[in-house]
């Protein structure tokens, strides 16, 4: 079981095992990775009936997405480095009922993936608390791994977050302190290092839209949002994915793709369950949306296989 579980603890110390700067600092050639987000087991039956405190005491329709997803990822070829999930991975918040019993069963519908793809984890809201406590904090990273940490890939440095820090870390000063602190060492450290491309995950966008527009649940505070933009555009930061949403959204700002892809599971919009292809090149870095059913059947389409030579 021990070994089993490590396929859901590669995030450790702050980097990701097999893929450390050591191991992956050189660019050699294009590749993509998958990008999905908001499996949140339990929370299409609590929608359905309007009750997200304690409605969500089912969750079927959720693994059944969950192991849709999976095996498109797994027919496709060539192979994706990793495959990131960038937040709500289920929908029980931390000391809610059910929330043991979603993980289990999100744990054993992602055990399906190839196990030459790498599965990284982004902690949401619901995975910690909207207000974080140190303890749902060590709770997650007992479960999924660090919540922060760097990895890199073909000489891509990706940067994981934690965006509930950024959002509301009033119970966890300690662990935002540590969370900036590193932050800022990341970023400061992409003058120096050679790295193609700075690539960030988080759960929560930035804006959905406009960095102008107004703050609400689905987005950072205005002013704070703002400060890490041009933090980012320093920094080269190329692209942020994240979740959250439950919709397709997202925008360029000053050079720094905002996007924001919807959910694996309850959709709040008009969109398809799905998932994104991401094609990282020397020069850009290019990504679609793609629906569960569409990639199942067609793949990736020739447009992004084009990109990768």
């Amino acid at each position: 079981m021990a070994a089993d579980q490590e396929i859901f603890l590669k995030a450790k110390n702050r980097t990701f095992s097999g893929y450390t700067e050591e191991e992956q600092c050189e660019w050699k050639e294009p590749f993509y990775f998958i990008q999905a987000a908001d499996p949140q087991l339990g929370l299409m039956k609590a929608w359905s009936v309007g009750d997200c405190e304690n409605g969500g005491d089912e969750w079927g329709q959720e693994v059944t997405l969950t192991q849709q997803a999976v095996q498109a990822v797994n027919k496709l070829t060539p192979r994706p480095k990793f495959m990131v999930l960038c937040g709500d991975l289920i929908h029980a918040m931390p000391g809610m009922q059910w929330r043991d019993e979603q993980e289990r069963d999100l744990k054993d519908a992602l055990r399906g993936v190839d196990p030459a793809i790498p599965l990284v984890f982004v902690s949401g809201n619901h995975d910690i608390g909207n207000t974080p406590t140190p303890e749902t904090i060590a709770q997650y990273r007992r479960s999924w791994g660090d919540d922060y940490f760097s990895f890199w890939v073909g000489g891509v440095l990706f940067l994981v977050l934690n965006s509930q820090l950024f959002f509301d870390g009033s119970a966890c000063p300690d662990q935002r302190a540590a969370h900036e602190a590193w932050l800022s060492e990341q970023l400061d450290s992409t003058k120096h290092r050679a790295c193609r491309h700075t690539v960030v995950f988080q759960h929560i966008p930035i804006f959905l839209r406009s960095p102008e527009e107004d703050s609400d649940y689905f987005n950072l505070e205005k002013t704070f949002r703002l400060q890490l933009l041009e933090r980012f555009h320093k920094a080269g930061v190329k692209a942020v994915f994240s979740g959250h949403y439950h919709r397709n959204a997202g925008g360029m700002h000053n050079g720094v793709d905002m996007v924001v892809t919807s959910a694996i599971g309850c959709q709040l919009g008009t969109d398809p369950h799905g998932l994104r292809l991401v094609v990282v090149t020397e020069e850009k870095v290019v990504h679609r949306y793609y629906s569960l059913d569409e990639l199942s059947k067609t793949g990736m389409e020739k447009e992004l296989r084009d990109l990768l030579g």
